[in-house]
């Protein structure tokens, strides 16, 4: 989880881990405003420079967030909640027993309809998956590759009928939105919404509170769209989330965003949640954070994304290749690739923290491979981590050695997830 005191297992604070973490993360949509500096006029109507670019921005709900006691770190670029005085520890527990609101308005989401071009079809050019195969109604997980088959971001891809909805990370959405602007316009049009917030509400309970506000969200399954109204507010839910446990992502239309958020949060079953339990959430679950365990220089097949790529695009499918870096990726299909992502279960209590190395015996001269993410799973009961090794070593059972403060500690390959997802089918 994040480096926070509340697991007893030391290693630094919340704040420390994310002040380090050049990042991004996944599945969220909703692009912030900036801190809403105003300028100050000087004498002879003078105004001062803008604010500076650099600094950090604040979603729609940063007022809330302090109003609540939350702890304000900069991450991919805002200032957002690492914890709140319930700490990381609780604020896990609780999204898994009941239900975690998330403000993950720090998202990019883009608009792409089509013009002299298919949308679905032009989108293809760039990913590897099947978006014209994807029914309205219906979002998709999908990754920008580069020309060597790394990948440039992951991100979801909904089809509501006349357009689609794309939500990608906070850090690299002006890259994503260039990126497609550059291989995409004029046929198709894109947009960046900039005038929406989103909130995710995750756990168990999650369907139960938000059924009180639209009774016919208990209809939808796991990666349903539909267009809702809560609180009077035109929403786009999906059913979808970043922790593996059920919920759903609302983007909201930014001067309702706070009405809608205190609706939720004045529900006995439900808490705030910050960017410390978030990270141990989505670790237990397996998932993979942008920059981390997935970079430019990682393929679909090695990050264990290959489900992501539909047979349609694949060798001998009816659409196969057509995307940046297919001859790279492709290949290594059935079971060629070189390097495999792996959960890792430390033996006894200490965490192997991202950059740890690991080594195929205790005295190896050799690192073979290396942590990606790792710290206290609340939910396991102790210390979880992901990272690569030699495809011949990603055995469940293998056993490794990781390199900590300069101790090689036994460290075994696990299954993934540590967590078992609670998706609604």
């Amino acid at each position: 989880m994040s480096d926070s005191d509340e697991t007893g297992n030391g290693g630094g604070t919340g704040e420390d881990r994310f002040k380090d973490m050049e990042t991004r993360d996944i599945c969220g949509c909703g692009v912030a405003h900036g801190p809403g500096e105003h300028h100050h006029h000087q004498g002879g109507g003078a105004t001062e420079p803008d604010p500076d670019p650099d600094a950090p921005r604040r979603t729609p709900l940063y007022d809330l967030h302090v109003e609540l006691g939350g702890k304000i770190v900069e991450f991919a670029g805002y200032e957002m909640p690492v914890q709140y005085p319930l700490g990381v520890m609780k604020e896990h527990q609780h999204t898994r027993a009941k239900a975690g609101f998330f403000d993950v308005s720090h998202m990019g989401q883009v608009v792409l309809r089509s013009r002299k071009r298919d949308a679905a079809e032009a989108l293809e050019t760039l990913v590897p998956v099947d978006v014209i195969g994807l029914a309205e109604g219906r979002q998709r997980y999908a990754l920008f590759t580069n020309e060597t088959g790394g990948i440039e971001d992951d991100l979801m891809v909904a089809n509501r009928g006349d357009h689609l909805f794309l939500v990608v990370n906070a850090a690299v959405k002006a890259e994503d939105i260039a990126r497609m602007r550059a291989a995409l316009e004029p046929d198709v049009t894109i947009k960046e919404i900039t005038n929406r917030g989103l909130l995710a509400l995750q756990g168990p309970a999650a369907e139960a509170v938000l059924a009180e506000l639209a009774p016919e969200l208990r209809e939808m399954r796991f990666m349903d769209v539909a267009t809702v109204t809560l609180e009077g507010a035109e929403c786009w839910v999906s059913r979808s989330g970043y922790t593996g446990e059920d919920g759903f992502e609302i983007s909201v239309p930014e001067a309702a965003t706070e009405t809608l958020a205190r609706r939720l949060l004045a529900h006995e079953d439900v808490e705030p949640i910050g960017l410390g339990a978030r990270d141990s959430l989505r670790l237990e679950a397996g998932l993979c954070l942008y920059g981390h365990d997935i970079d430019t220089g990682t393929t679909p097949v090695e990050a264990g994304l290959a489900w992501a790529i539909q047979k349609v695009r694949r060798k001998g499918g009816d659409r196969a290749g057509g995307f940046p870096g297919a001859e790279a990726i492709l290949p290594q299909f059935g079971g060629n690739a070189p390097r495999a992502r792996v959960g890792l279960r430390p033996e006894g209590r200490a965490p192997m923290r991202e950059g740890t190395q690991l080594f195929d015996s205790e005295d190896a001269a050799e690192a073979v491979g290396a942590v990606t993410s790792g710290g206290f799973g609340p939910t396991v009961g102790g210390p979880v981590a992901m990272g690569y090794v030699p495809a011949a070593l990603k055995s469940p059972g293998t056993r490794l050695w990781g390199e900590v403060r300069g101790k090689r500690m036994a460290v075994e390959v696990a299954e993934l997830p540590f967590v078992p997802a609670n998706f609604k089918r």
